[in-house]
């Protein structure tokens, strides 16, 4: 029986899975290097400091140079229009719109034509040498013979008064515009949207086309 007693022992220690009776503590591996913490990142950023001067801003505008450059009107920068000076040498007329008239022209075959009385004013410092006064329509159909009148000459401080005529359309209100032509040069055109009726104030056939004196 003694003789069982070793060999039972001997039997238990063998069924052990690894032999051992009281397990080693895990140590780290010899030949495998130790792993470092990793490193955390987040979604905010690091802030290193505070900024204490404020930020400079810079802002661009597109231009496009497509469109126009507009003047802002009525404010206190904008740059007022120079006045342009007439000197008592220069070359200057009067274009004043009587009224007008309308009749049938059957001796040109044109229906309704339209008369405009106008007088002409020398306000400048210089003769008036061959003069043109046109009158244009906005609804002028084909060109008159008297839409143009010539004078020879208007001497400084008169004054003539001519009749022009256009082919114009049938019961309908023409806006006008008279243009002198000088040899001193062309002159800005004066206009109305509507021709007013001169009725029986137009002048006399023969006060027309002769200058005199300017009334003050």
């Amino acid at each position: 029986m003694k003789k069982f007693v070793p060999l039972i022992l001997f039997a238990f220690l063998l069924s052990a899975c690894n032999g051992w009776v009281i397990q080693p503590l895990p140590g780290p591996t010899p030949f495998l290097p130790s792993t470092p913490t990793p490193s955390i990142f987040t979604s905010t950023p690091v802030v290193i400091g505070v900024a204490t001067s404020t930020p400079i801003v810079a802002i661009f505008t597109a231009t496009n140079t497509n469109e126009p450059t507009l003047i802002p009107a009525n404010t206190d920068t904008a740059t007022p229009a120079p006045t342009q000076t007439v000197l008592p040498s220069d070359p200057s007329v009067a274009i004043k719109v009587l009224g007008c008239n309308t009749s049938i022209d059957v001796t040109h075959g044109m229906g309704e034509v339209t008369n405009a009385f106008v007088t002409l004013t020398n306000t400048g410092g210089v003769e008036l040498t061959n003069l043109k006064a046109t009158l244009f329509a906005l609804d002028e159909g084909r060109v008159h013979p008297d839409k143009t009148v010539e004078l020879t000459s208007l001497p400084i401080g008169y004054q003539v008064t001519v009749k022009l005529t256009v082919d114009s359309t049938y019961k309908q209100e023409s806006p006008i515009q008279v243009e002198v032509i000088t040899d001193q040069g062309t002159f800005p055109r004066e206009g109305q949207a509507s021709c007013t009726d001169i009725g029986i104030f137009a002048p006399k056939p023969d006060a027309l086309n002769t200058p005199i004196p300017s009334v003050p």
